[in-house]
């Protein structure tokens, strides 16, 4: 009798930490244009300086320090738990993450950072942030993008990260793909190029162990249905519809929905995705997996708080930025962030 006792309150001890453990935070942010103050000489930033036109100095880079450090915390804030992945673009480079992560705010946190310099012309780069108390890294690596019409075409890496969470092994993409410049149609081929990229380094991962699972996540400058993700990555809308390796498009049904991360010309956008693999939403019982969130039916969340929203003028109802033109807003991002939870 003693022993069924010990041994059932041993079991419940077990259920109360499994049940009490909170889901992950994977988060995405587009900083717009987070630069230091410097005038790096192998880069065009000379926009982001002191003597360029935007008088970028140390008094707007500290009230952008602290509009990110707010959405950050804020996120956090949501179920008082600090993300465990936060995939990053637009920063110029690795000071602008100490800086952030050093912040009051998000230090207790205790990030690390995994970042490389990139060869795009004016030195903005992706980056992550990550708990080392819930992703253990094993490696990581910067892979330049291809496009294999234009071999000396700069821009973002592919920053790759591996490690487990939970023991279970992970392997981590961000990217900011390259912009519509010239019009959607006319630069697709870009997108398409670094859709059919990541699907080959997805498929190679998935190779060498099927259990990997596997989180893409940036700016892909264009929407979850648009053939770069929907084709040449093969990133499926609808949880019914996948197949072992296939990709998850969360954010597909919220851009049915009608809903977005950055607008323009008075129609919304989702091109901040995080895109899964199926084995992250099928996953067996006890095993990590992509949550919805509480009272949603979407598995995707886009993090949106009045204070980010410009309140007048032309772009009423968008993200508030930090410049529009060279006019400074003091603002937080022409994106608004996304996340998705993982649990058990």
């Amino acid at each position: 009798m003693k022993k069924r006792l010990i041994f059932t309150i041993a079991l419940l001890a077990v259920f109360a930490v499994c049940f009490a453990q909170k889901p992950f935070k994977v988060v995405f942010y587009n900083m717009e244009n987070f630069f230091d103050t410097l005038k790096d000489p192998q880069t065009f930033d000379e926009e982001f300086t002191p003597e360029g036109p935007k008088k970028w100095n140390t008094a707007k880079y500290t009230k952008k320090l602290g509009n990110i450090e707010r959405v950050l915390f804020d996120i956090a804030a949501i179920d008082k738990n600090y993300p465990a992945v936060i995939g990053v673009s637009e920063i110029e480079n690795r000071a602008v993450l100490e800086d952030i992560v050093a912040t009051k705010k998000l230090a207790p946190a205790n990030y690390r950072i995994v970042h490389y310099d990139s060869p795009d012309a004016r030195g903005v780069d992706v980056a992550f942030l990550y708990r080392p108390d819930i992703f253990k890294l094993e490696g990581s690596a910067p892979i330049r993008l291809h496009v294999p019409s234009l071999p000396d075409f700069r821009t973002r890496d592919i920053v790759t990260m591996w490690g487990t969470i939970d023991d279970e092994p992970f392997y981590f993409m961000v990217i900011h793909w390259p912009s519509r410049l010239g019009g959607k149609d006319a630069s697709e081929f870009k997108r398409v190029a670094a859709g059919e990229q990541m699907r080959h380094i997805a498929d190679s991962v998935l190779a060498l162990n099927p259990a990997t699972k596997i989180v893409a996540m940036g700016d892909f400058n264009d929407d979850p249905t648009d053939p770069s993700i929907a084709v040449a990555m093969g990133a499926k809308g609808k949880v019914k519809d996948l197949e072992p390796g296939d990709f998850f498009a969360p954010y597909a049904a919220m851009l049915r929905a009608g809903l977005g991360t950055l607008a323009y010309g008075d129609a919304w956008n989702i091109f901040d995705n995080i895109i899964v693999t199926e084995n992250l939403v099928s996953g067996d019982p006890g095993e990590l997996r992509i949550l919805q969130a509480p009272n949603s039916k979407f598995y995707g969340n886009i993090f949106k708080r009045n204070y980010m929203i410009q309140k007048e003028g032309q772009f009423k109802g968008y993200p508030l930025r930090t410049f529009v033109g060279n006019n400074f807003q003091g603002g937080f991002s022409d994106h608004f962030p996304v996340y998705i939870y993982i649990g058990k």
